[in-house]
């Protein structure tokens, strides 16, 4: 498998400079893009702290960024079901302390159709535009030949697809049935990984790529997330290991062109 690595921290381009969020179950990160879509700054990182409602996350993105200096727009990845800013699912934040912990009602409410867009736009003072996390990394890699998919293993995992360059409508696959009656969140996810050893685990992330090539005959694969770190097992030729710094650099993309139509 190739590795696409980490891009260097410099600046250039005359363009915007964008404020890239990637929020995840664990950790929130960010980083300033410069016009020409590369690292202007070195990434900064908190750990995300629960229960996390909507106003404490955008609190605690304010607190993060606070360092970074100025910057003409906000992208934001999130682990969940985003459509035009709208957070639809919230699987992490819908919980009392965290992944793998008790669902609290009041939150789901909370996170229920939440703007978080809006929210960001707002206290922020920057346009702002929110999608899938999955959907934003794959922005940063993928070639625009054929069907490509993007997994990410993190805390969870997530999927993205893209045809000819173009995302496709968001589908949760994570949250899919995927074997002994788990979904692959369940059998994948950093929790399981560290229950049953990273043998183990390697070769359930074989299995589960070799079913979503079953599922959507894509013509390439790219893993990433914090977790791709560990995937030992040969993926074959189709696959491609991604640093997960892609999820801050889809954040230029997401301003660009019709890679992001449908989200």
């Amino acid at each position: 498998m190739d590795e696409i690595g980490r891009a260097a921290v410099e600046s250039d381009g005359d363009g915007p400079t964008t404020l890239a969020i990637d929020v995840g179950g664990t950790g929130l990160k960010a980083v300033l893009l410069d016009g020409a879509g590369k690292m202007a700054t070195e990434e900064v990182r908190v750990p995300t702290t629960y229960p996390c409602p909507p106003d404490r996350l955008v609190a605690a993105l304010l607190g993060l960024t606070a360092s970074l200096g100025a910057y003409d727009r906000l992208a934001v990845g999130f682990p969940g079901m985003v459509r035009r800013g709208r957070v639809l699912s919230a699987p992490h934040f819908v919980t009392v302390q965290g992944p793998g912990s008790a669902i609290d009602p009041v939150l789901e409410q909370r996170w229920d159709r939440f703007d978080l867009a809006a929210a960001l736009e707002a206290e922020f003072a920057r346009p702002t535009r929110v999608v899938n996390d999955a959907d934003l990394q794959g922005a940063a890699v993928v070639e625009g030949r054929g069907l490509e998919l993007v997994v990410t293993l993190g805390t969870g995992v997530g999927t993205a697809l893209f045809l000819d360059g173009a995302l496709a409508p968001h589908l949760e696959f994570a949250h899919h049935p995927f074997r002994h009656d788990q979904t692959y969140n369940e059998q994948l996810g950093d929790r399981a990984r560290k229950q049953v050893g990273n043998g183990r685990w390697n070769h359930r992330v074989g299995k589960a790529m070799a079913t979503l090539y079953r599922l959507t005959l894509f013509d390439h694969l790219y893993v990433g997330g914090g977790n791709a770190k560990h995937v030992s097992v040969d993926l074959g030729s189709r696959a491609t290991l991604v640093d997960n710094v892609a999820g801050l650099l889809g954040g230029f993309k997401l301003w660009h062109g019709r890679l992001f139509e449908h989200a």
